[in-house]
């Protein structure tokens, strides 16, 4: 029997799980599963006789050693952070190893050995990045395959709630990691490329800078700029690029709403506030405006941001509840960003009913025969229920197919890689489109870099 140790029982590996035990007898398969907390992977193991809980801490050398040395490939679902740990072990026994997580420096300074052992350690398989890969990819090539130079990129994914749960003025609920929400676009310059010019978005400006897509039977959303575009000229060999632009999907204004906090300094993750788990919503706003011994809290925040009384922007702020002098934030030394994710998660989080969408769209622009022409390609993929969510299957079904190749041999180039080659993304992508997870291509005339509409300049 062929042993997968799957490391993590989170959000993704209950689909992960699913699919796998699908395929359990035919494939000769055994799943151990092994989680800090043992319940969790008895959850998702259940009665199954192809499933095996185990209790697995990583930082526990030899509980992690000897799960791994008992393997015949490994999935790592845990924290990115926590991958490496993993894959010095499997680099030591010699384990081929999967992760749904960006590769990091620690990861890529395996390669070699990675190489040297014939050991397949395949990264950023998840949906985001992962999917976006793929499907880029295989456009990218065919162009190539024809001919054709790529002189245009962009892409933007997106987590959203589904339009049947869309139920508040922010048209946002969490779907994913909270923190990752509120932290989002911190830490560095948004840089891309657009028709040649090099360009710069500073934390401060990137939710005023803005650009409307339209995606059918769905409707318009607003994408912001993510990090660092620049870095897929190389990745996906784009070297003729004279557009490169990756971003994240919101609905229509969501980023001018998030602008209000990070005026106001509520996204700072860099210091600890004062009494901070007695405070109360409404101190907690109060804190970051001037002190009046007349004007109400709302009166100063209102002034101070320049907001009108109907402004939709007042009346998101007020659904969040967030003036409420009877709500206390109860968390001890926290930052601003770790209360305003608090305060949030009140009002966001998926309800038992809701379901949860992903949203994906890539532009292509390119150039054949001396003519210009255009490719959209869209992908939007509803969740089914909480467990089945939008996000947990394209993240974990990728994660699983992958895996199951690389067992079997039709993924076999070794190294520490991404899924851009044919070899990979050819297979994966065909199963996917299996599972209802595809993309609807278009051709259309070349419109060059043509937003719908731009905030900001």
């Amino acid at each position: 029997m062929r042993k997968i140790l799957i490391v993590g029982a989170g959000k993704s590996t209950a689909v992960l799980i699913e699919y796998l035990l699908k395929k359990a007898e035919s494939e000769n398969l055994q799943l151990i599963i092994g989680d800090i907390l043992v319940e969790n992977a008895k959850q998702l193991a259940g009665d199954h006789a192809r499933a095996k809980a185990i209790s697995l801490d990583i930082f526990n050398v030899e509980e992690r050693s000897n799960a791994v040395k008992e393997a015949d490939i490994v999935i790592s679902m845990l924290p990115a952070r926590f991958h490496i740990e993993v894959a010095k072990d499997c680099l030591k026994y010699g384990k081929s190893m999967v992760t749904a997580s960006y590769i990091s420096p620690e990861m890529q300074m395996l390669d070699d050995e990675v190489k040297q052992k014939g050991l397949v350690f395949m990264n950023e398989i998840g949906v985001d990045p992962g999917i976006d890969h793929m499907s880029a990819m295989k456009v990218i090539d065919r162009i190539r395959e024809k001919g054709g130079k790529i002189i245009l990129f962009e892409s933007f994914t997106g987590g959203l709630v589904a339009p049947e749960s869309d139920t508040n003025l922010w048209n946002y609920k969490f779907t994913w990691n909270p923190r990752n929400v509120v932290v989002a676009g911190q830490g560095g310059v948004a840089k891309f490329l657009q028709e040649g010019k090099f360009k710069y978005i500073p934390y401060n400006r990137l939710f005023r800078r803005t650009e409307f897509i339209e995606i059918r039977d769905f409707g318009k959303f607003e994408v912001y700029a993510n990090r660092n575009s620049l870095s897929y000229k190389k990745i996906y060999g784009l070297e003729h690029a004279l557009t490169l632009y990756r971003g994240t999907v919101r609905r229509v204004g969501f980023s001018r709403a998030w602008n209000m906090f990070i005026q106001l300094g509520m996204t700072d993750d860099s210091y600890t506030m004062e009494n901070s788990e007695e405070m109360s919503y409404r101190d907690f706003v109060n804190s970051f405006l001037p002190y009046s011994p007349t004007d109400t809290v709302e009166l100063k925040l209102r002034h101070n941001l320049k907001l009108d009384q109907d402004d939709i922007m007042w009346e998101k702020l007020l659904e969040l509840d967030i003036f409420n002098p009877e709500k206390i934030v109860g968390l001890k030394n926290a930052t601003p960003a770790e209360i305003l994710q608090k305060i949030l998660m009140d009002k966001w989080s998926l309800g038992k009913e809701d379901k949860d969408m992903i949203v994906m769209y890539h532009k292509f622009g390119y150039e054949l025969n001396g003519e210009k022409k255009q490719i959209d390609a869209t992908m939007v993929h509803l969740g089914k229920d909480q467990i089945r969510t939008a996000m947990a299957i394209t993240v974990g079904f990728p994660v699983a197919i992958a895996a199951l190749k690389i067992l079997n041999g039709t993924i076999s180039t070794p190294g520490v890689q991404l899924p851009i080659t044919k070899e990979v993304y050819d297979p994966i992508l065909k199963e996917l489109s299996e599972n209802g997870i595809l993309f609807e291509e278009k051709e259309i005339e070349y419109l060059g870099y043509n937003p719908l509409g731009e905030v900001g300049n």
